[in-house]
Order: structure tokens, then sequence, then C-alpha cells
């Protein structure tokens, strides 16, 4: 049976482009991979510019007023990218308090009535007038995710002991990036909630690659290790905190876990800025299940607590083939609105199969 960890290793991806530290590298990376499902990685290569770019326009873009913050809602958009207030999101059934703007791999809007509906989930951004900056750093930063990501998947096959680009045929046309606002709780007020994000395992993406994007002070993220105790993931300047999708888990057969964590809000605001790496739309359970099921069905790995076991893939559990469906089952039951405007065909289905999967939406 595995450890529970206490502590999130700390990757140093630098050590792939020396041969005799590489295998080093890669048994650290085997061991986060299947041991914790969370991990830091520093040296990444990304440039300090592009994220000191982004940083510094968090607070301006957030103090932005109600109309400016309105004129992008994610209401507005099939493809749901924009901005969302506190509260309008939940995990668990109740709400998570933060704020938030949603963008993506810029792309055109191509469905049509002959394609399946979720290939509407494709589509382009919405920008803040005034702020022709905000752009150019937001699609810098995706871009130089992106790399890294790819770059990033061939070490976690390797240390999975596959080739090098296995991963890569799996992953969408279109990442995803949230800029996150997590407002400070009032003082001496019972009834804030201090869920800034409920317990939950990312669905949205292949990896996460996490920018704690405040001071080292500032804490809220917690992960779940096996035996059942909220492990916290300090800020490490200099890092990314990279963890486990659910659709990885699903390829993996379950070997590399997607590790539940929250997010808890206390007395100082915080920044957060995840990149949620995309999955093909197309792909099938069969697919998913079955590609590499040969390879993992020859390793083993400890049980996760109850509460970890409890929250698990909805597209794996649930009644829809494809990811695409799975994911725009989950953005219509967190986002009604847009589901009501722009998915009525399926709203009331998607929102009535309460049998299936809540947690972690």
């Amino acid at each position: 049976m595995a450890t529970a960890f206490s502590e999130i290793p700390i990757i140093d991806l630098s050590r792939a482009d020396d041969k005799s530290t590489k295998p080093g590298l890669l048994d650290s990376l085997r061991y986060a991979l299947t041991e914790v499902g969370f991990l830091y990685v520093s040296n990444h290569g990304v440039p300090e510019v592009a994220v000191d770019g982004l940083v510094n326009v968090l607070p301006t873009l957030f103090e932005l007023d109600k109309d400016a913050k309105n004129s992008v809602a994610l209401e507005n958009s099939p493809h749901f990218l924009g901005y969302g207030g506190v509260g309008s999101e939940n995990t668990g059934g109740k709400e998570d308090q933060r704020e938030q703007f949603e963008f993506a791999t810029e792309l055109t809007a191509t469905w049509h009535s002959g394609l399946p509906l979720y290939e509407r989930l494709r589509g382009p951004n919405q920008w803040p007038k005034g702020h022709p900056e905000l752009r150019s750093v937001v699609e810098s930063y995706i871009r130089e995710l992106t790399t890294l990501g790819e770059r990033f998947l061939d070490l976690v096959a390797q240390a999975l002991s596959l080739p090098s680009g296995t991963f890569q045929p799996f992953l969408s046309d279109q990442h995803r990036l949230k800029l996150v606002h997590y407002p400070a709780l009032q003082d001496g007020d019972p009834a804030s909630s201090r869920q800034g994000v409920g317990p939950h395992k990312d669905s949205s993406g292949w990896w996460t690659f996490l920018l704690q994007a405040s001071p080292p002070e500032v804490k809220g993220l917690q992960v779940l290790n096996k035996a059942g105790d909220w492990v916290d993931v300090p800020v490490v300047p200099g890092t990314f905190v990279v963890n486990i999708g659910q659709a990885f888990e699903v390829v993996t057969n379950g070997i590399c876990k997607a590790t539940t964590h929250r997010v808890l809000s206390g007395p100082h605001e915080r920044y957060s800025v995840p990149f949620f790496q995309g999955v093909r739309r197309n792909l099938t359970k069969a697919e998913a299940i079955g590609s590499l099921k040969s390879h993992f069905s020859t390793l083993s790995i400890g049980r996760e607590s109850e509460e970890g076991h409890a929250i698990d893939s909805a597209f794996l559990k649930g009644q829809y083939d494809t990811w695409g469906e799975s994911q725009l089952r989950t953005k219509v039951r967190s986002h009604r609105e847009n589901g009501k405007k722009f998915y009525s065909e399926v709203y009331d289905q998607y929102i009535n199969d309460d049998a299936l999967l809540v947690n972690g939406e």
C-alpha cells in the first residue's frame, strides 16, 4: 500500500538536459506521478517576462468596474469563456468564493448543425476593451505553457516506461486558462464561507499547470493524501504546481491518480492562474480505457482515502461516450445560464441526471 505523502515533491526539469542526472529525475517524477499526483516543477524554461507580464496585469484586470467585467461576461459565450463573478460557479453543490476570467487558445468558432454539439465549446475569447496589452500577455503565456506542457508530457511518458510522444495524440487543439481572484475574508463575519474552491479533482484537462501568483505568505491550496489528511501546497517562487487531470487517470488505468484538492480563503486576497491542458473532444471511453491498458495493467498503486475515492471520473462513470460531451455536461451544470441560453436542447437532460457524479464539477 502506498504511503501517505506529507509534502509535495519539487521536480527540477533542468536535470533532464544532462544524461547523468536524467535517470534520477525520471525516478523522482515516477514517484510523484504514482504516489502523489501533485508536484512542483522548477527550472521549467518559461521566460520570466511571460510570467511577470501576466502577474502584473492581474490587479488591474480585477479592478475593472462592473460594467467592464459584464461586457465580457461568461454568460455571453457558448464557449464558456469570459468573466464570472464571485459565487457564479459551484463545486460539490456549494458556491465558490472567487471571481475569474476564463481564456483559451484563440480559435475561430467552426461549429455547425452537422457537428457534435460539444464542438461548440471551441471558439474565440472575449477581451475587455481598453486593455490591448492584456491580449498579448495572455496569448504569450498560453503559448509558453503549451510548449512546457508538451515537453513535460515527454518526460512523463519516459518516467512511465513509454516512448516520448505517447500522450500527445490525446491533446486538444484548445487549452484553457483561468485568471482567478479570491477576495480576502471579512474579519469577524461568521457567515463568510472559506470555500474558495471546494474539494474536487480536475475534470477540465489532461494536466493542470498552476501559477500561484501571490506572495509566499498567502496560503490556501491544499491536497488530500491517502490517509485522508489535507496537505498545504505553499507558494514556491519560480515554480509551477502541476497536477494530474481525470482523463490522464483514466488513460493510465488509475496508476496515476488525479488527486483531490481544494482552496480555502483567508485574510489575504489571493491570485491564482491554472492552465488546463486540453483533451481531444472526440476521445471515446473505449479509446481512453483501452489504448494503454496492457502497459498499465502490470503496475500497481496504493488505495486512496475514502473521501478521495468518492470524487471520481464523470467521464468514466457517466453515460456520455466522448470526452467532449462529458465536458459539455460539466460546464452546463456549473454555468446554468449558459446552458439555458446556448444548449437548451440538452439542458434538462444534463441538469436532471443527478444519479451520476455531482462532486468535482
